[in-house]
């Protein structure tokens, strides 16, 4: 089983906390991702998603110009670049999380998704059965 440090994107595309909403909403599109990372010099102290974009900013009325302090993530689920893609698969499907920040030091190091054990035959299961757990618990606990 290959290690994270093996499969994780490591150029990973970041913002600050000096940054606001629409500046890193800007990047997630010019880089087409979901998910920036909010790091303080080199250490991660955050996480923004698309959908905290949406749920935390857009729908309490907040302005895009609101500091990305206030809409992140601040409790972060990660994980050490020497653990094998399958813990990393199992803890996505426990947190319910489809990127996992890889972290040496308290410093950000990668990300890993899905997509990167997609990409790779051997790892395609673990995705699979990661993806199904966090779908399987999205839809079944929440009504539309």
């Amino acid at each position: 089983m290959p290690t994270l440090k093996e499969i994780m994107t490591k150029d990973v595309e970041t913002c600050t906390l000096l940054d606001n909403v629409y500046e890193v909403a800007v990047k997630m599109k010019e880089y087409n991702v979901g998910s920036i990372p909010i790091v303080d010099g080199e250490k991660i102290v955050g996480v923004i998603t698309d959908r905290d974009i949406v749920t935390r900013c857009i729908a309490e009325k907040h302005p895009a110009s609101s500091k990305v302090e206030d809409i992140m993530s601040k409790e972060l689920i990660t994980i050490a670049p020497d653990s094998d893609a399958a813990q990393a698969a199992q803890l996505m499907a426990d947190k319910q999380i489809r990127r996992l920040p890889v972290v040496e030091g308290g410093r950000l190091v990668g990300v890993v998704s899905l997509g990167d054990f997609a990409i790779r035959e051997s790892l395609e299961a673990q995705a699979s059965i990661a993806l199904e757990e966090i779908s399987e618990s999205h839809f079944s606990n929440k009504p539309c």
